[in-house]
């Protein structure tokens, strides 16, 4: 990382050309990355960058580690992918962990697909079966959070809050309602409204990251657990973004700070694979998991298994290398630093583990974003008021205390988004 100009000559000219091509739903790329090592990635034309986005929560364990490395190449010279017809190894060896990390009942099942928005819909759809069974003379309902964000595509939209991302694509899948944050009197009253029909199921994230890294409170997030079961709804948290280590538990429902509470449904993605993608579902429980029968739900490359061996060796190198060990020290050492380094700019961190955002005093985070991005940090403006910070879990000590002095001479007097 440097403080020099950055010489970006090839790197336009490569965006020049992917801008002829691509779609423009991601805007334009601020950089035409070239290859990564660790914690640090270099672009075309030679400039490195510390990496304090991590893909957005999704390389867990870095860039080019060997042990994922090693894993990848030797399945991909076994075999690549196989039809659903059939099963490997790593397959079934995967789901059977996943299982036993999220502390699943026996008689649990785990559903693979390829993204978090796949995650979120493969739930949604269990949970529009279990509503089904529920026999109800009216239709049932299914609970989102203001603020909540669980994907694009047309179910998991249906249960993202944000309606610049919502309203162009009305009407959605019906019966989604939502409920403010942090309000459970608001959520008990949705319960209790059963002249709408009964309530099948509540989605939510423990840590609303892309409303600018907001966690929920575990009074409320037990609250919710409770009307769940007084209810017989099912409760689905969304870890796509905080699963795999990331707030320093497995899962964010493990952490006592955040609920401490056992879902019925899990959805993962992200920082599963370690860069592949994937992503997916673990039903709590057989009788929920024997809702979905063969057609019910499915994927062409659902459980492939060169993105199953990728999995496994980003678990395994999380457990040797004590990541969520790690991801509660640097995160606490990460806030810490925030606190203390005296920048005008910063009202205030929040976050747990190696999730968290800087909140600004005024709305500049674009131009915040921009500014540590030309000093060699890559972090995201996640709100007009929030820039996110999600470093790959094998971030160092060392590494922190280089983001921070990035951070602190970001300057206070940027101009507003």
């Amino acid at each position: 990382m440097t403080s020099e100009q950055i010489d970006l000559t090839h790197d336009t000219e490569l965006i020049g050309e992917y801008e002829q091509v691509h779609m423009h739903v991601f805007g334009t790329p601020l950089r035409v990355l070239d290859h990564g090592q660790g914690t640090h990635v270099w672009d075309v034309d030679g400039n490195e960058y510390l990496d304090f986005l991590a893909g957005i929560a999704v390389n867990s364990i870095g860039y080019a580690h060997p042990a994922w490395i090693e894993a990848v190449s030797a399945q991909a010279a076994q075999v690549a992918h196989v039809s659903n017809y059939f099963a490997t190894r790593p397959q079934i060896s995967l789901a059977a962990k996943l299982v036993e990390l999220a502390g699943a009942p026996q008689g649990s099942h785990v559903y693979f697909g390829n993204s978090g928005a796949e995650a979120n819909e493969a739930a949604l759809k269990l949970a529009k079966l279990y509503g089904r069974s529920l026999g109800a003379d009216k239709p049932y309902r299914i609970i989102a959070l203001e603020h909540g964000f669980h994907g694009r595509t047309m179910g998991a939209l249906s249960a993202t809050w944000k309606p610049a991302i919502r309203e162009p694509f009305q009407p959605l899948v019906p019966n989604f309602e939502f409920v403010p944050a942090n309000d459970l009197d608001a959520m008990r009253a949705a319960f209790e409204a059963t002249d709408s029909g009964p309530v099948a199921s509540v989605i939510m994230e423990l840590i609303q990251g892309e409303a600018g890294v907001l966690p929920l409170d575990p009074e409320f997030v037990r609250g919710v657990r409770s009307l769940c079961d007084e209810h017989h709804a099912k409760l689905i948290v969304d870890e796509v973004q905080t699963g795999m280590g990331r707030t320093g538990k497995w899962f964010a429902f493990q952490r006592d700070d955040l609920g401490g509470i056992t879902p019925d449904m899990v959805t993962f993605a992200k920082g599963v694979a370690g860069g592949f993608p994937m992503g997916g579902m673990i039903a709590f429980g057989e009788e929920l998991s024997n809702l979905f029968s063969p057609g019910t739900h499915g994927s062409t490359f659902a459980g492939n298994p060169l993105g199953a061996a990728a999995g496994l060796a980003t678990i395994g190198v999380i457990e040797r290398e004590d990541l969520l060990v790690n991801a509660e020290a640097r995160g606490e050492q990460l806030r810490r630093q925030i606190r203390a380094c005296g920048n005008p700019l910063f009202e205030s961190v929040r976050g747990r583990g190696l999730l968290n955002a800087i909140v600004l005093t005024h709305p500049c985070a674009h131009a915040a974003m921009d500014w540590a991005l030309e000093h060699g940090l890559i972090i995201n403006a996640v709100a007009p008021n929030a820039l996110r910070l999600a470093p790959p879990l094998v971030v160092s000590e060392n590494d922190v205390d280089e983001a921070v002095h990035v951070l602190a001479a970001i300057p206070s007097d940027l101009p507003n988004d």
